[in-house]
């Protein structure tokens, strides 16, 4: 069977039976090209000739280039799929993948602001300017909702209810989910939607809610940069990507007694046990507070 033409299938499938986004089949073409060219280096050009030893070898390759285990995890995963499509469509042997074990995930803890951070970067970034209600509106946004930028980026007007203050985001596997936002969100996003928005929309005509200065549709890559810069000028020293603010989002929320069921409803996990990481957080916090301040500490 010619690789090329199962990975096109494959690709089709996932994206319009199994609806997953954009982001996450270009995730899964990047992992299957990569295998696939490895297929080749070995000298394998047909899949019903690959074995269980390819599989593992391919492993050690990635384990020997320093990849994250999360990665490496994340590969495994998208190529077991890709053999198990192929199974049930061809009756393509898939059991040397079903051996593979996924590698333990690293302990890290999500880095996140605290709110000392988060108000000094407010603060700094406010203004009149149309770049300014626009940036200070995303910021606010994302911090007071915990949405991925993928999603925050897929916002259309009709999306929020601003008497209810709620906001409609569909985020992974196509799932809808209602997030409430507060007050300061709340004037941020109707002064950047009555004085802003029509500004820049004056050349192009889309139902997006966040728009780049020339009007058209802001991009994740677009987020990151208007991000980058807002670090810039709070003259603060520390990197920011769009899942700190909902790192941030989720450990503010438990700090301050939230339950974790509803952080759980918030952010969109499936697992209680992506949500627990966060509760490791804000003990870890607790600790550093305690060991800094306590006279026999």
């Amino acid at each position: 069977m010619e690789s090329k033409d199962a990975l096109d299938q494959f690709l089709r499938y996932i994206q319009l039976e199994k609806n997953f986004s954009v982001h996450t089949v270009r995730e899964y073409e990047i992992d299957l090209k990569d295998f696939l060219a490895f297929l080749q280096s070995e000298g394998v050009t047909q899949l019903n000739d690959v074995e269980y030893l390819h599989a593992r070898i391919y492993v050690t390759k990635l384990y020997d280039e320093k990849k994250a285990r999360t990665s490496i995890s994340r590969k495994i995963s998208s190529i077991r799929s890709f053999f198990k499509f192929l199974n049930r469509e061809y009756d393509l042997d898939d059991a040397p993948f079903r051996s593979l074990y996924h590698p333990k995930k690293e302990k890290r803890l999500p880095n996140f602001f605290y709110e000392e951070e988060l108000s000094q970067l407010f603060e700094r970034n406010y203004g009149t300017d149309p770049k300014s209600l626009r940036n200070i509106a995303l910021l606010e946004l994302l911090y007071a909702t915990g949405i991925r930028v993928s999603e925050c980026t897929s916002i259309d007007l009709e999306d929020i209810d601003f008497h209810y203050s709620i906001i409609r985001v569909m985020g992974k596997g196509r799932k809808e989910r209602i997030i409430p936002f507060g007050q300061y969100a709340h004037e941020a996003l109707v002064k950047y939607i009555e004085e802003v928005r029509p500004v820049l929309m004056k050349k192009t005509k889309h139902n997006r809610l966040f728009v780049n200065m020339r009007g058209e549709e802001l991009t994740p890559r677009g987020v990151r940069y208007i991000l980058e810069e807002m670090i810039k000028n709070a003259s603060m020293h520390t990197k920011i990507y769009p899942h700190m603010l909902r790192h941030s989002f989720a450990t503010h929320l438990l700090n301050h007694g939230a339950d974790l069921r509803t952080v759980q409803e918030l952010l969109g996990h499936a697992n209680l046990s992506s949500t627990q990481v966060y509760t490791h957080v804000t003990k870890e916090h607790l600790r550093k507070t305690y060991m800094s301040t306590h006279p026999r500490a």
